[in-house]
């Protein structure tokens, strides 16, 4: 018998506004980790983006929050959720707000590359639920302008994608300005040593659902790889997005910079085409996404810091630019097409120095990615390279040349003395 959201026991008003929505069976990831949420038990969620985490967490805490109903603590909230990038910020905040239309909540976002004014006036009287990318948050709790003392729930969500991008210090400080009792609920599409670490010093005997092995990907989603030289590059991607059978495609470079060359190159090509990186305002990548799930733009191309915050079931391709520096991140990025039951291509630009890289990923995913041979570009030097992979920010590992050492004169006292000598005289003169 297929389960129902009816059959979960969430609120009569989060039960209305899923049928209104249209939800009427709860994806795997929800099914396993609502009930358990509901019972209170601190959880880790093991799942990728597209199985339906947000509504995993934010569906049980919205029940709380209507089962429990008490002001705001001020300066603070009562359940927070840390994610890494703006995008996903503002998704997860949608979401809540989506879930919880029938009922009498409040929540704010708290994230960099904006003022802080209006966030700070938002957390004065006290929000039920903050959204915040860790940065930012941490500004607040140290300026004394946000207070988590009174904390009663915490959400991690991506927690692998926050410790790669450098957040272990930052949420590290944040917990320690919440409370020790807390409801603390950790999501991570992958499970390194660090990850292991974080839940052993936030969860206390937490269930653990996984839905989808990390080390699989989507078998919808094609999988194939060019070997070519990187002048080349730029060629194969446009002859790529010009087939017939390509919608909308996510191109991933590795580099903010690589980000926006690609972008200019296939807009000058009459491709529609929008930039999307941490150099850009927070408005500016807005309009972006905006542009992108409205079709406008037919052609996103992003860095990694973006890859878990594009959500458009239209997505048909992933072209990998550039191989991303974490095997881990190759999932990630194509994870971006097969959504919502539709099948998907990811397509990789492998040369010669990014072949170190590569394998990495087949290992990680547990196979080889198909060769694409039957094109122009074709190197069977990249093929079989064996370099070592590149040092981040760009270029071939370089040998460090050894400094020369100079040998220190020995001066006699008859030289000593005629450089005092030839000192005077130029002093005199």
């Amino acid at each position: 018998m297929t389960m129902t959201f009816d059959d979960l026991a969430l609120a009569p008003a989060i039960l209305k506004a899923l049928a209104e929505a249209g939800y009427k069976t709860p994806t795997p990831i929800q099914a396993q980790s609502i009930p358990l949420l509901l019972q209170g038990r601190d959880l880790l969620g093991m799942a990728q983006t597209g199985t339906g985490k947000t509504a995993s967490f934010a569906l049980p805490l919205l029940h709380r929050l209507a089962a429990n109903p008490r002001p705001a603590p001020k300066n603070g909230a009562r359940v927070l959720v840390l994610a890494p990038t703006r995008e996903l910020v503002s998704q997860i905040a949608d979401g809540f707000e989506a879930f919880g239309s029938h009922l009498n909540f409040s929540v704010t976002t708290i994230f960099g590359g904006v003022s802080q004014f209006h966030q700070v006036n938002a957390l004065q009287d006290g929000v039920d639920i903050i959204v915040a990318a860790p940065g930012r948050l941490l500004d607040l709790i140290e300026q004394g302008l946000c207070d988590l003392s009174n904390l009663e729930a915490l959400v991690l969500d991506e927690a692998d994608q926050m410790l790669d991008m450098g957040f272990a210090k930052p949420i590290e400080k944040i917990v320690a300005a919440t409370p020790g009792e807390r409801h603390t609920i950790l999501f991570s599409a992958t499970m390194p040593k660090s990850i292991a670490a974080l839940v052993d010093s936030l969860l206390s005997d937490p269930a653990k659902v996984e839905i989808a092995p990390p080390s699989t990907t989507v078998d919808r989603i094609e999988q194939t790889v060019m070997f070519l030289d990187a002048e080349h590059k730029k060629a194969a991607l446009l002859s790529l997005l010009s087939a017939p059978d390509v919608g909308q495609a996510v191109v991933f470079t590795l580099q903010k910079n690589i980000a926006n060359e690609v972008c200019s190159h296939i807009t000058e090509a009459g491709i529609t085409a929008e930039a999307l990186h941490g150099n850009k305002s927070q408005g500016q990548r807005e309009r972006a996404l905006e542009a992108f799930r409205e079709g406008r733009a037919r052609v996103l191309v992003a860095t990694d810091i973006a890859a878990r915050g594009i959500d458009v079931d239209t997505v048909t391709h992933v072209v990998n630019h550039d191989l991303p520096s974490l095997p881990e991140a190759y999932v990630h990025r194509i994870g971006r097409t097969g959504r919502a039951g539709r099948s998907g291509r990811a397509i990789t630009l492998c040369d010669a120095e990014q072949r170190a890289w590569l394998h990495d990923v087949e290992r990680t995913i547990g196979r080889a990615l198909t060769v694409h041979e039957n094109h122009e570009w074709h190197c069977e030097k990249a093929r079989y390279s064996t370099a070592r992979a590149p040092v981040l920010g760009g270029g071939p590992v370089k040998k460090i040349k050894e400094p020369k050492v100079r040998e220190r004169k020995v001066w006699t006292e008859e030289e000593k003395a005629a450089a005092r000598a030839a000192a005077m005289a130029n002093r005199a003169n």
